[in-house]
């Protein structure tokens, strides 16, 4: 097994004098992004504190986080979940460049911007450009609006109408929630319907969810399936206060967890000179600052790359980019705050990334999949959990993971 977790270079020195506070807002103990900001940054020299849920998530036991916090108030408080950042603030004793690691996360310092900026350091958004983007229906409506091309899509208000979705869409489709950072665990953003039947199950969910204070995570909004044979694709970058792309990389799901409608497990740069023009234009377009991440669909039969996510925040996969002097959008990120100069991107086209858990989970019961470029784990060039120089956290993942392991089985055979 290949540990390149440095990366192949050495990326430009970083300012210890700012420390980063990593923000999350939902519980995902095996969120190996977070992970991953600790390890680049850490590594830099750069003190990094986070919010954790405590010595369960993995993370916590890395050598490279400085400091791990309590659990935060949920962003629907943010009265209070501001009164949570201001103590942090205080105890890590002067400015800190802020990075939500999740949607809601990246909504709350853009909306509450101004309460933040004497405690905290952070790109400069449009208080309303993360909540546009993120939103599933509102950033269909503005990917039309611009040009952008995306997948065709309605957002039913009646149970005929999911009849004249799916008549018009075709089955099988694509149902995503349209505010998914506001889903309870457990709870899947997309899925693949199969038949009407699924569709009015999951539209009679959001009817309940709309029924709730805050509307819940719906509408449910049903999308047009792009058939697969083109492949998914990513891209990742960072954008100045101009708007100008300093780093960016277009990435090859291989695999995704789950299969065709999830974050990516196997990933490779790759360059395409195409999609990374698009991209740059959706961001732009669409007004977004700071750190994104695109996630992209290619219809083979009309060679358009059809947008299909928008998430205005790093992605969990951002390693990949890992250039040949060790650069990435986490280095970027701190350079650009902290008023150094971005060196010139000197790409690793080819470079790969596997999630192991997710890797192994999808491998259960078969041989490790080798389709098309897919590479076995000890051949990947970056692994999100392994790291010869911090290996608790990936110690601490594979207990969770067979502990969860044995949990489903023991439901399947109950069930």
């Amino acid at each position: 097994m290949r540990d390149t977790s440095h990366g192949s270079g050495t990326p430009p020195r970083l300012d210890p004098e700012l420390p980063v506070l990593l923000l999350r807002t939902n519980h995902n103990f095996l969120h190996h992004g977070t992970l991953g900001m600790i390890r680049t940054l850490g590594r830099a020299g750069v003190p990094v504190h986070a919010i954790l849920e405590g010595p369960a998530n993995p993370a916590s036991r890395s050598r490279y986080l400085h400091r791990g916090h309590p659990w935060a108030p949920p962003a629907e408080r943010p009265s209070a979940l501001l009164s949570h950042l201001r103590v942090i603030a205080e105890r890590v004793g002067g400015p800190a460049l802020l990075v939500p690691m999740d949607d809601a996360g990246a909504i709350f310092v853009a909306e509450h911007a101004d309460a933040l900026a004497p405690h905290f350091v952070f790109p400069q958004q449009d208080p309303g450009v993360p909540r546009l983007v993120a939103d599933k229906s509102r950033l269909t409506a503005a990917c039309v609006a611009h040009g952008v091309p995306c997948p065709d899509s309605r957002t039913p208000a009646t149970a005929a109408e999911v009849d004249d979705a799916a008549g018009a869409l075709g089955l099988p489709l694509i149902a995503k929630w349209a505010r998914p950072w506001r889903l309870g665990p457990g709870r899947r953003s997309t899925t693949l319907v199969r038949t009407r039947e699924h569709a009015h199950r999951l539209f009679a969910a959001a009817l309940d969810g709309d029924r709730e204070p805050d509307g819940g995570a719906g509408p449910l909004v049903l999308q047009r399936r792009i058939p697969p044979a083109g492949g998914d694709w990513f891209f990742h970058g960072y954008f100045d206060a101009d708007r100008t792309c300093l780093f960016g990389g277009t990435g090859r799901k291989h695999l995704a967890h789950p299969p065709q409608a999830g974050h990516t497990v196997s990933g490779e740069w790759v360059s395409n000179p195409e999609l990374e023009r698009l991209a740059v234009r959706a961001v732009r377009l669409l007004g977004c600052r700071g750190l994104v991440d695109l996630d992209f669909r290619l219809d083979a039969a009309t060679g358009d790359y059809h947008l299909l996510d928008f998430n205005p925040r790093i992605g969990a996969q951002f390693r990949l980019f890992a250039d040949r002097q060790g650069l990435d959008l986490a280095h970027v990120l701190h350079l650009d705050q902290s008023g150094r100069r971005v060196p010139r991107a000197r790409p690793a086209f080819g470079r790969n990334l596997l999630v192991e858990n997710h890797y192994l989970q999808q491998s259960i019961g078969r041989p490790l999949l080798r389709a098309g470029r897919l590479r076995p784990l000890r051949e990947a060039d970056e692994l999100a959990w392994y790291a010869g120089d911090d290996l608790p956290p990936f110690l601490a993942m594979g207990r969770q993971s067979v502990v969860r392991a044995v949990a489903r089985i023991r439901t399947r055979r109950r069930g």
